[in-house]
């Protein structure tokens, strides 16, 4: 199973990544292959006319899909080729990734269909011997569909459970030594999951009660947070997206573990606020709303074009007293704020949901070095704050080294802040013995996350 000719790919892309399943074959080649995020690939692909809504329907269910069985799949596969899988060249690998993920989780595609697509896209790209090969080994698995092995529980339960949720052994471990027995199982299953949406309503534009009529007025099923008043749960945007009310800036779509934090600041009119890891800029205009357009909110990124599209997001909101900064965040210097919000890059191993392929792109050692990063701009961050205000350091992770462990290290570098509980400003659902906010998807029903709250005292 070696490599196809490169002039044929090169010749011929359209033709070679026809239709959905010919386009996730092309998403998932870049993502394997670079460090591109296959959310902003896909969401490039959806935004062109060449497919249809029921194919662009197609394809994102196939590349999220794939991306979140990857390493059930690739186990399968691997097995069933005698261990010429992991050989093989990535764009035979992901043709027939994309076949056995139609075979396993997509009922309404019948098998035989599965098949010859992925049959056809092979031959495209290495002729009818592999073809053959690939329509051999997807035949065999529907044949023995039911009787298909995975590691033996009883023998290795954490090899077992890697393999069948599709998760890093690694993550797998080291989640093994803070939930035990049937927890562990609960929390790789929750992050296979496919979460819905969640809207945050624009109460700068409209009120909650206008914004739930519109939905009743178009039929679409919405039920209310348990956590945050005004945002609302629904399972698509499909209906939404005929409405228009995205673009009136009526909403913005937002997980509720993203809104935590900015609750936990309890932003005030007047206040000069620094956000200072802004981008994509969620938070930054949630902070802004709640001010009611009163004080002054800095969006700090290292990254122009961020800004641009943050700076974009509050046009359409109807936002008009946030500023744009691009710099590092260890690094600014600024006139002192009433408020920080510091939402750290980081892991992102709260969000598996959202991003499966966070999976298979993190390693271990990356925890440690963010972990570093996330040190340096809180030491910054207490330079530019005024006495007696408020820090709120967050991240979309779920690991110790990036939260409860950073929350330790910091108080011991800065004796000055102390810790004030998030129970006094979020749901207490959410919140820890200690007064963190910490989220995970198989309690919380919604991304994993931290945050904590900081004083700094008066001198």
């Amino acid at each position: 199973m070696t490599g196809p000719s490169p002039t044929v790919e090169a010749r011929t892309p359209g033709v070679l990544y026809a239709g959905p399943r010919g386009i996730a074959v092309k998403i998932l080649n870049r993502v394997e292959r670079t460090d591109a995020y296959f959310d902003k690939l896909l969401d490039a692909e959806l935004r062109s006319n060449e497919l249809s809504d029921p194919d662009k329907g197609l394809l994102a269910e196939i590349v999220h899909g794939v991306m979140r069985w990857q390493g059930r799949l690739d186990w399968v596969l691997n097995g069933f080729t005698h261990g010429n899988f992991t050989k093989s060249d990535v764009n035979i690998k992901n043709g027939m990734r994309v076949g056995l993920y139609q075979i396993f989780f997509l009922t309404q595609v019948p098998h035989y269909a599965a098949v010859n697509e992925a049959v056809e896209f092979v031959r495209r790209i290495r002729g009818e011997k592999t073809g053959n090969m690939v329509n051999a080994v997807l035949r065999n698995i529907i044949r023995t569909i039911d009787g298909i092995h995975y590691p033996n529980r009883d023998n290795d339960p954490l090899q077992y459970l890697a393999v069948y949720h599709s998760h890093p052994l690694w993550m797998v471990r080291r989640w093994a030594t803070r939930f035990p027995g049937e927890e562990l199982e609960r929390v790789l299953i929750a992050n296979n999951e496919v979460p819905g949406l969640t809207l945050r309503v624009n109460k700068t534009k409209i009120t909650p009660a206008e914004f739930l009529k519109h939905l009743d007025d178009h039929e679409v099923p919405y039920q209310g947070s348990e956590l945050i008043d005004y945002f609302v749960k629904v399972k698509s945007l499909g209906a939404i997206a005929r409405m228009n009310i995205f673009q009136e800036g009526y909403f913005s779509i937002q997980d509720e573990s993203a809104a935590l934090p900015v609750l936990l600041l309890d932003p005030s009119p007047g206040d000069r606020i620094l956000d200072l890891c802004a981008a994509p800029g969620g938070k930054t205009t949630y902070i802004a709303e709640l001010t009611g357009n009163v004080g002054e909110v800095v969006a700090v990124d290292k990254y122009e074009n961020k800004l641009r599209l943050i700076r974009r997001g509050c046009e359409r909101l109807g936002i008009t007293n946030v500023t744009f900064e691009s710099a590092d965040a260890r690094e600014l210097e600024a006139a002192p704020a009433d408020r920080i919000l510091v939402d750290a890059p980081c892991s992102g191993l709260g969000t598996l949901r959202k991003k499966p392929d966070i999976k298979w792109k993190r390693e271990i050692g990356d925890i440690e070095k963010l972990a570093v990063l996330q040190s340096s701009i809180l030491d910054n961050a207490t330079k530019l704050l005024k006495p007696g205000g408020v820090l709120v350091y967050s991240t979309c992770t779920t690991e110790p080294e990036e939260n409860q462990d950073q929350v330790s290290s910091f108080l011991r570098r800065h004796p000055g802040f102390s810790v004030e509980d998030a129970g006094n400003h979020v749901n207490r659902a959410v919140v820890s013995p200690e007064g963190f906010v910490e989220t995970w998807p198989h309690r919380h029903h919604i991304d994993g996350s931290f945050a904590v709250r900081f004083r700094k005292n008066a001198p």
